[in-house]
């Protein structure tokens, strides 16, 4: 049986790994970090935006145009302490730009991760500015994923 810190720390690593795999485009890494029925959420997407992603494959579908529209890093990385080892709250930075237009992508998040005690990703809400992106790329985010 895992201690609470052991299990904080499969979580939190968990987490700096999703950023690693999006930064490098290392987007089967980033899918395998989730659990079979995992689920991403955007509570804040455009309309034409997917609010809730479900299921590996889906989450491949989503996230595989990601480094054909992004360069990015991912900076600033701040952990807030939580009661519950399997859910992590952190705020970030990402620099970077779109592909497409050269223009920045400068983003600020708050994301809302539980994993299982195993740090696999049951859940991610993702708190972000889609104005920001929409102004990167210059076009309506629906073209992200399609």
């Amino acid at each position: 049986m895992k201690t609470k810190d052991q299990i904080r720390t499969l979580a939190q690593q968990a987490f700096q790994n999703h950023l690693t795999y999006l930064s490098s485009g290392r987007i089967s890494e980033w899918v395998d970090l989730f659990t079979a029925d995992g689920v991403l959420e955007f509570p804040y997407g455009p309309a034409d935006f997917p609010s809730h992603v479900a299921g590996k494959t889906a989450l491949y579908d989503y996230m595989k145009n990601f480094p054909e529209h992004f360069k990015v890093e991912f900076e600033n990385l701040h952990f807030h302490g939580t009661e519950d080892p399997t859910l992590v709250i952190a705020e970030f930075t990402s620099r970077g730009h779109a592909i497409s237009t050269g223009k920045p992508y400068n983003q600020k998040y708050i994301s809302v991760v539980t994993t299982n005690e195993d740090g696999k990703i049951v859940k991610y809400v993702d708190f972000w500015n889609p104005l920001v992106a929409m102004e990167s790329i210059n076009q309506p985010l629906a073209s992200f994923v399609s």
